[in-house]
């Protein structure tokens, strides 16, 4: 398989983690996932991996919580969640490390941009926990910020959605499908690609988002031999 793209980051959420289970790790949910990415990473592209938190904690529904420390909680569950998912892959002989945005030596290295560059050029897949470092930011952001600094071509956004609408297509059946769009668009219809702030940062930094389900693991392989399975968001 000869890829399309030399460097990208795979944005997966917590939810995609924890599969029907719909809360923590659900590793059968995993295995499949973590075998798609092994055989991408053997094509010749780099790849790192930002994840989310939310099948352990979501800052945003923690009441009245001090949002610092419920934004810091959510953090702490993305490593969780890294940690998990550099297990499946090591398990199938993958080469795996996890970076993480605040010093935790027992679980990995603290990031730095050059020292994720080594590790991918290295063939090692590199996984970036505990989002951003600070409060206030969302994951997808994190993924933006990531892709910025190490120079990633796109971010793939597997989700649990096919593709980008205009408005809920459970509730508004004439909702419209987008396929491709630009940041200004992203930014000017509010349209769920992702936040406001890691739209900017794409659109700013020349990062495209390819948006697609995660349904089928599969779906990574073939976005990154160039088909476009869901969304395309481009500068």
């Amino acid at each position: 398989m000869e890829s399309k793209y030399k460097r990208i980051i795979i944005k997966l959420s917590g939810e995609a983690l924890a599969g029907t289970k719909k809360t923590g790790i659900d590793f059968d949910t995993i295995k499949p996932i973590a075998k798609v990415i092994k055989n991408c990473s053997e094509s010749k592209c780099e790849i790192a991996i930002v994840v989310g938190g939310g099948n352990f904690w979501r800052g945003r529904t923690s009441g009245n919580m001090n949002r610092v420390r419920a934004d810091h909680m959510g953090m702490l569950a993305t490593v969780m969640n890294a940690i998990g998912l550099a297990d499946s892959l090591e398990e199938i002989g993958a080469k795996v490390k996890i970076m993480t945005s605040v010093a935790l030596p027992q679980v990995g290295e603290l990031y730095s941009p050059e020292r994720a560059i080594h590790h991918l050029k290295k063939g090692r897949i590199v996984i970036f926990g505990y989002g951003t470092g600070s409060a206030f930011f969302s994951t997808d952001t994190a993924a933006a910020l990531r892709a910025s600094e190490i120079q990633a071509e796109a971010i793939f956004k597997a989700t649990n959605v096919d593709v980008v609408y205009d408005n809920d297509p459970k509730t508004n059946p004439d909702a419209k499908k987008y396929t491709e769009v630009t940041f200004e668009e992203v930014l000017s219809k509010n349209l769920k690609v992702m936040d406001s702030t890691a739209a900017s940062l794409c659109r700013d930094n020349n990062v495209s988002v390819l948006v697609f389900s995660l349904e089928n693991p599969e779906n990574i392989i073939r976005t990154l031999n160039g088909e476009n399975l869901g969304t395309i968001a481009k500068p």
